[in-house]
């Protein structure tokens, strides 16, 4: 049975008209004005008035990450499901072995965990530790098992986290390999004295989280691991950049000519870290790492992005509750478990607070929500476009329609939403997921185990760097 969706206004990362898709069998099939049911009992979908996306793709999501004596509270069926109900059709996870583990026995682990997803998702592979094997691991991540992008920690010392020496040879067999590193950027030691000086001075609230890894910190890491890509030749993907100091090196590199690419995410863009200062120990719910920034930094990220300098928006969706686990570190920020939900409020609050307030305009909102981590992470175009042949994963989005963002309301597992209260304005009325209907109204009917693994090449080009 096919779905036809018809009169709605069609809108890419380039094109915008109005016309109809037709889809069957998964794919979308044929678009254009005019076109007709090819069966009686096909579904037909009134678009009129209404905006029609590519399915979202979020390149950054934790879904039952093992993190700080925790696990992340959606598991893979309640996260994709929550992504369905805000438009992200797929989802790019880590799979993060302990330091010492193979990452092949890794990867088993993450796959038996994501046999419940409910939409397609990928994976990429982080190298918590570099030894003799690792070479080999990495080689066949990429060549056998459709993995061909790696995260690292720059941060997390004595945990996930690798020094510069693994770094650089993570790089070297990734550059030789063709795949692409990703780097959370922090400077791992500095984190670690400034934590022990303000535990040592008795500050332990969440505030002092922030200031234990200020910006300065997130700016030299992201030099640091530029300055190691350009040694070895590699590309290099900055992954939740948050602050001026990390996208000044980002924008000087690439002014020289170096493929560095970066994403940011939606809190770094609307939320401010008077956040920490919430009482009755509500700022522990925006405990993450990088974490919140003063005011000032979040209008410099929204002009990376409409300069191009910033290519994606991901959620870095890792949800814990407040209760039972962000209160484990009470009494200590140190223990506080790292990480909120968001990946249903990716697509409200990008429309709302980017296109309806001309920070960007419509296409390039298109591009960092769908059609970039597309084409970095090799999906594009089967994800991230509208064209015949590829995965009938759709959005129809009603401009008129409106809500309030609230944990009493959101599909993800866990008792607080760090954008309580934000308005919304334009909502998923239909999304697509390979060529069903999970997503109507307001109602999910979504499949437990749906989902398939997304075997992935990087064959797109990177984006350009920009010269001067």
């Amino acid at each position: 049975m096919g779905i036809l969706i018809k009169n709605g206004e069609i809108i890419t990362a380039s094109d915008r008209y109005l016309g109809d898709i037709y889809c069957d069998d998964g794919k979308i099939q044929a678009t254009g004005p005019g076109l007709d049911k090819h069966t009686a009992q096909d579904t037909v979908i009134d678009a009129s008035g209404q905006f029609v996306f590519p399915g979202g793709v979020d390149a950054h999501v934790h879904t039952e990450l093992p993190f700080m004596g925790s696990e992340s509270a959606d598991d893979f069926e309640t996260g994709t499901a929550g992504g369905v109900a805000g438009g992200t059709t797929s989802i790019i996870d880590f799979v993060i072995p302990a330091r010492n583990q193979n990452l092949l026995d890794g990867l088993d682990v993450w796959n038996e965990k994501a046999k419940k997803a409910v939409s397609d998702y990928a994976f990429h592979m982080a190298v918590t530790w570099f030894g003799d094997q690792t070479r080999e691991e990495m080689r066949t991540c990429v060549l056998e098992k459709g993995i061909p992008s790696f995260k690292t920690f720059m941060a997390y010392k004595g945990a996930i986290g690798i020094d510069d020496t693994e770094l650089f040879s993570v790089m070297q067999t990734a550059r030789g390999l063709g795949a692409l590193v990703t780097v959370h950027a922090e400077h791992g030691e500095a984190v670690v004295a400034l934590q022990k000086l303000f535990v040592g001075q008795g500050k332990v609230a969440p505030k002092y989280h922030a200031q234990s890894r200020p910006a300065p910190v997130e700016g030299e890491a992201t030099g640091r691991a530029i300055m190691l890509a350009r040694l070895t030749g590699e590309p290099i993907y900055i992954v939740h950049l948050t602050c001026r100091e990390a996208l000044d090196a980002v924008t000087e590199a690439r002014r020289r000519g170096q493929v560095v690419m970066a994403e940011t995410c939606p809190q770094y863009l609307l939320l401010d870290d008077s956040v920490y200062d919430k009482p009755d120990f509500e700022g522990a719910a925006y405990v993450m790492s990088p974490p919140i920034r003063p005011s000032g930094h979040q209008d410099v990220l929204w002009a990376g992005i409409a300069a191009g300098l910033i290519q994606t928006v991901a959620t870095d969706h890792c949800p814990f509750n407040q209760q039972g686990q962000k209160t484990m570190g009470k009494d200590d920020f140190t223990k506080i478990p790292n990480g909120a939900a968001g990946i249903e409020n990716r697509l409200g609050l990008l429309y709302t607070y980017g296109v309806l307030e001309n920070r960007i305009d419509i296409h390039r909102f298109v591009d960092i929500f769908a059609t970039q981590p597309a084409k970095i992470f090799g999906l594009y175009p089967r994800k991230g476009s509208i064209v015949p042949g590829a995965d009938a994963d759709l959005v129809v989005f009603d401009p008129a329609a409106g809500s309030t963002i609230s944990a009493k309301t959101h599909h993800h597992r866990c008792d607080r939403n760090i954008f309580e209260g934000f308005q919304v304005k334009g909502l998923p009325s239909h999304v697509i997921v390979n060529g069903r209907i999970q997503y109507k109204n307001g109602k999910l009917d979504v499949e437990r185990g749906a989902g398939r693994f997304l075997p992935r090449r990087l064959s797109t080009p990177f984006p350009t760097p920009v010269k001067g």
